[in-house]
């Protein structure tokens, strides 16, 4: 595999690959260093890329991995799944304010949320993966996964309803 083949193929990915690591890491910094790692392990085996069905999941999986090695190695659970793509210019300042403090509100009830349940809601409802996608990802099955959104959706849903209806920060 020469290089241009090998852009092609790995680069269609690249920004996803960045968000996980960043979701794993949250520092911009550490993301981008472990983007690059990833693609040096990939540009390394690129005569193996070619033998995987799914070249995007098995470089998601490297990234998976190597995120939860290098925050083992910094001895850091300390997750956060930030996801700043909501944008809207035509919102006076009022609802801007009200949809930042229920994003904010969101962020921190995700936050909460066992480490396992974060990761799924970042592959499934921010990054679209399907569940086998997600399965061969995290090696689990589709069914856990179903289960575990299932969850993590619920105690999200229940946890905003209360802080709505109580008017709890």
């Amino acid at each position: 595999m020469n290089q241009r083949e090998f852009i092609n193929l790995v680069m269609p990915f690249k920004n996803k690959i960045y968000r996980l690591a960043k979701r794993f890491l949250v520092s911009k910094d550490s993301a981008k260093d472990a983007t690059q790692d990833i693609y040096l392990k990939l540009w390394k085996n690129k005569e193996k890329l070619t033998g995987y069905n799914n070249v995007e999941a098995f470089a998601m999986t490297m990234t998976k991995n190597h995120c939860l090695d290098v925050l083992k190695l910094k001895s850091s659970s300390n997750l956060k799944i930030i996801h700043s793509n909501y944008k809207d210019n035509n919102q006076n300042l009022d609802k801007q304010t009200n949809v930042k403090d229920s994003v904010n509100i969101v962020h921190e009830l995700i936050a909460n949320l066992p480490p396992k349940q974060k990761l799924i809601i970042q592959l499934r409802d921010v990054e679209q993966y399907s569940f086998e996608e997600i399965g061969k990802i995290l090696e689990i099955q589709p069914t856990a996964i179903r289960v575990a959104l299932s969850r993590a959706r619920k105690t999200i849903r229940e946890q905003l309803i209360k802080k709505h209806k109580y008017g709890i920060s």
